[in-house]
C-alpha cells in the first residue's frame, strides 16, 4: 500500500482517510419520497434546464448573457497559472502583512527566510494561513481582525524535515501561529502597513483564555480535570470564516477542530461521547495524527481528556476595541464545523445569524435571537437566548427552518448545543454539498451560500446503495444539490417569506452552478451564466459589498487540466445578483486559496487573503528561495477611486 503524506491532505481528505463514510443499503430509506430513481433524476434535469439555470425570473438564459459589463467597475481578466497576483488594468496590489511579520517591535526581524520564526516570538508575529477577516473603525483607527486557519508544518517547521513536531516547544509554536490576529493598520506614503506596537494589536491562539456562554456553559460535557467548572476554555481552533455583529464585535468560526486531537492509549468514554467522536471525526487511534499535539500536550489526548473536543467547534466573539476582553464561545449557536457567520436583522428587530457546516452532507443553520437589537443598548443576550434551527430544502424550491429544541429532537438544550449535528439529523435536515460562506444582501431580502463541492454525493446502484454523511443521512441527489459527483460546486440563494429573515419559511433557487461547458455537457457544463471567460470551481468565500456585487472566492482544483481545463489558479470573481453575470477580478499564485475579504472604511482599498501559496511549496510573495508565506494584500485603483 502506498504511504500517504498526511501533511498534504486537505481537511476533507483527512476525514475521508480516517472516517470513511458508510453506504446505505436500504433502498426504501434512500427513496423515502416514494419516487423512482429515473423519475427523480428526470425532475432534477428538468429543473436544471428550466427554472433554475440559473435562477428565477431574475435570470433568463440568453438575457442574462446579453447584459452590458458596465455594472462591473473593472475590465475582466483571463485565467492565470503563474506564481503571482493578477488584477485588472487600472488596479494595483501590494502586500499588507505576511506570516511572520512583527506585530510588536521586540519581534522585528524574527522571521528567517529559511528557518521561519523562533518559538519565543511565535505569538508576537502575524499568524499563518490567513482566512476570514473584518475591519472595524475604532475612534478613527482602522482595526482589522484576521483568522489564521491552520499551519503548514513543513513550512513552519522546516528544520524537522517531515513537518511533524518533535517537542513541546514545536507544538507550542504551531499553536501560536493559529487563531486570530487583531491589528491596527494605517495608510502612508508607501501604502498600507501594520502599526507595530499599537495598543490594539493582539494575538489570540490555541492557549488564549476564553469563556463559554449559552446552554452548554458549565455542563458536565465541557468539564475537564484542568477546568472542573466547564467555563474556562483555552484557545480557539481552525479559525476559518468570520462574521461581525451590528454592535461591532468580531465572530471567528471554529471549523476543522477535530484534526488537532488524538490518543496515546485506548479511549474509554460514554457511548454518547464515542458516538460524538465518530460524527465529528475525532481520531481515537493510537498514532501520531495530523499535528501530534497530543504527543506533547495532554489537553489534546482524548484518552486522558475525552471532554476536551467538546470545548471546540463554536463561534467565538471577540471585541477588537478592547484588548483586555475575554473571548466568548457561544454554545447556543451550535457546535459543528463552522465556516462563517452572516447576520441579518429580522422585521421585528431580532438578530438572525446564518451558518454553514463545512463537511460533505452536513447542514445549514440559522440562529434567531429572543430579544431585539437596539443600537446603544445591552446586547448581552443576543447570541445567548434564542432559537437554533436547521434548513430543509424541498424540491419545489420552497424551504423551512426547523427548530432544534428538546421537543423536536428529544435532546436537552446542552446536548443540542454540543451534539448539534445529531440534533439536526433527528429532524430530517437536508444534506448539503459542503455549506461554506454565507452572505446576506445588504439591500435586498435574500441570502446566498457557497456549496463548494461534493465528489461523494451518492449515485444509486443496482444494489440500492448511496453514500451518506457521518451520521448515516443519505446524500441523495436533490434539487438544491442536483449533481452526483459534484466537482464544481454551486451557490444557492434564498428569500425569506415576506422579506423577513425571522420567517420560518423561504423560497430558494440556484444563483450559479459552476461547471465547464468547454469540456462537459448537461449539468456538468454548469449554468447559463458560466462561459469560457469566467470558468471556476469550488466557490468558497463570499462577501456582498455595499453596492450589491457578490464577490466569490475559490478554493478548488487549480491543475488547469481535464475537467478543470481553462480555470487556472484559484481566483476572486464578482457577480451581479440581478443579471446573473459573473466576471473574474483577481487570480492568486498557483497552489493558493483566495479567502477573506474586507474594505477600508473609505472603501478605496480592498483587503484580500492569500492562503497556502504554493501549497507547501513555492516562495510567494518574497520569491528568491524564501519560504512560502500566506499573506493579506491591499488592492487599490490607480486613480484612487472606490473599490467595490
Amino acid at each position: 500500500m502506498k504511504d500517504i503524506d498526511i501533511h498534504s491532505l486537505s481537511a476533507d481528505e483527512w476525514d475521508e482517510l480516517k472516517f470513511p463514510r458508510p453506504e446505505v443499503q436500504e433502498f426504501d430509506r434512500v427513496v423515502e419520497r416514494a419516487i423512482s430513481r429515473r423519475g427523480f433524476l428526470g425532475g432534477v434535469l428538468a429543473f436544471g434546464s428550466g427554472a433554475a439555470v440559473m435562477g428565477t425570473g431574475l435570470l433568463k438564459g440568453t438575457t442574462a448573457m446579453a447584459q452590458p459589463a458596465s455594472r462591473f467597475p473593472f475590465t475582466p481578466i483571463a485565467a492565470q497559472t503563474d506564481n503571482t497576483i493578477h488584477v485588472p488594468e487600472g488596479y494595483e496590489w501590494k502586500t499588507l502583512v505576511r506570516w511572520g511579520d512583527a506585530l510588536f517591535s521586540d519581534a522585528e526581524g524574527a522571521f528567517d527566510p529559511q528557518n521561519g520564526v523562533p518559538v519565543a516570538m511565535s505569538d508576537r508575529v502575524f499568524g499563518e494561513n490567513t482566512d476570514g477577516m473584518e475591519l472595524f473603525n475604532v475612534d478613527g483607527r482602522e482595526i482589522i481582525a484576521i483568522n489564521s486557519e491552520y499551519v503548514n508544518p513543513r513550512v513552519n517547521l522546516p528544520q524537522t524535515g517531515d513537518g511533524m513536531p518533535s517537542s513541546a516547544d514545536e507544538v507550542r509554536m504551531l499553536q501560536n501561529f493559529q487563531g486570530v490576529s487583531v491589528i491596527e493598520i494605517a495608510e502612508g506614503a508607501d501604502g498600507w502597513a501594520v502599526v507595530v506596537d499599537s495598543p490594539y494589536n493582539r494575538r489570540i491562539h490555541h492557549n488564549t483564555p476564553m469563556t463559554f456562554s449559552g446552554p452548554a456553559a458549565g455542563h458536565d460535557l465541557l468539564k475537564t480535570e484542568d477546568d472542573p467548572t466547564g467555563m474556562a476554555s483555552l484557545g480557539t481552533f481552525n479559525n476559518c470564516g468570520s462574521g461581525r455583529t451590528p454592535w461591532g464585535t468580531y465572530l471567528t468560526c471554529e471549523e476543522n477542530f477535530n484534526g488537532y486531537f488524538g490518543a496515546t492509549a485506548e479511549v474509554t468514554a460514554s457511548r454518547a461521547v464515542l458516538d460524538g467522536f465518530r460524527r465529528y471525526g475525532v481520531n481515537t487511534a493510537v498514532e501520531p495524527g495530523r499535528y501530534n499535539y497530543h504527543g506533547f500536550d495532554p489537553r489534546f489526548d482524548v484518552a486522558a481528556n475525552p471532554n476536551e473536543p467538546h470545548r471546540a467547534g463554536y463561534i467565538v466573539e471577540i471585541d477588537p476595541a478592547n484588548p483586555d476582553a475575554t473571548p466568548v464561545k457561544h454554545t447556543a449557536l451550535g457546535r459543528f464545523k463552522h465556516e462563517n457567520a452572516a447576520y441579518a436583522i429580522a422585521a421585528d428587530g431580532r438578530v438572525a445569524v446564518y451558518m454553514g457546516d463545512d463537511e460533505r452532507g452536513e447542514f445549514m443553520y440559522r440562529w434567531l435571537s429572543r430579544d431585539v437589537y437596539v443600537p446603544g443598548e445591552d446586547t448581552a443576550t443576543l447570541l445567548v437566548d434564542g432559537e437554533l434551527s436547521v434548513a430543509v430544502f424541498e424540491d419545489d424550491m420552497s424551504g423551512r427552518w426547523v427548530p432544534l429544541t428538546p421537543a423536536t429532537t428529544g435532546m436537552d438544550a446542552a446536548h443540542i448545543a454540543v451534539f448539534t449535528r445529531m440534533a439536526a439529523s433527528r429532524v430530517g435536515a437536508t444534506t448539503m454539498d459542503r455549506p461554506e460562506w454565507i452572505a446576506v444582501h445588504p439591500n435586498a431580502a435574500e441570502a446566498y451560500c457557497c456549496l463548494t463541492n461534493n465528489s461523494r454525493r451518492g449515485v444509486l446502484t443496482d444494489a440500492g446503495t448511496v453514500r451518506t454523511n457521518a451520521g448515516g443521512d443519505p446524500m441523495t441527489v436533490n434539487a438544491v444539490n442536483p449533481r452526483d459527483t459534484n466537482n464544481y460546486g454551486q451557490i444557492v440563494r434564498w428569500r425569506p417569506a415576506g422579506g423577513d429573515h425571522g420567517a420560518d419559511s423561504f423560497f430558494w433557487d440556484l444563483y450559479v452552478m459552476a461547471g465547464n461547458p468547454t469540456v462537459a455537457e448537461g449539468l456538468q457544463a454548469g449554468s447559463a451564466n458560466i462561459n469560457e471567460g469566467n470558468l471556476f470551481n469550488s466557490p468558497d468565500g463570499m462577501v456582498i459589498d455595499s453596492t450589491g456585487l457578490i464577490w466569490i472566492q475559490t478554493d478548488g482544483d487549480d491543475s488547469n487540466e481535464g475537467i478543470y481545463e481553462g480555470m487556472g489558479n484559484n481566483q476572486m470573481l464578482a457577480g451581479d445578483p440581478v443579471t446573473g453575470r459573473i466576471e473574474r477580478f483577481l487570480t492568486g499564485p498557483n497552489g493558493c486559496e483566495v479567502t477573506g475579504l474586507c474594505w477600508s472604511s473609505d472603501r478605496r482599498t480592498m483587503f484580500v487573503g492569500i492562503q497556502h501559496p504554493g501549497d507547501n511549496g513555492g516562495d510567494w510573495p518574497d520569491h528568491g528561495g524564501s519560504l512560502a508565506r500566506s499573506a493579506v494584500i491591499a488592492v487599490k485603483r490607480e486613480d484612487g477611486g472606490l473599490v467595490g
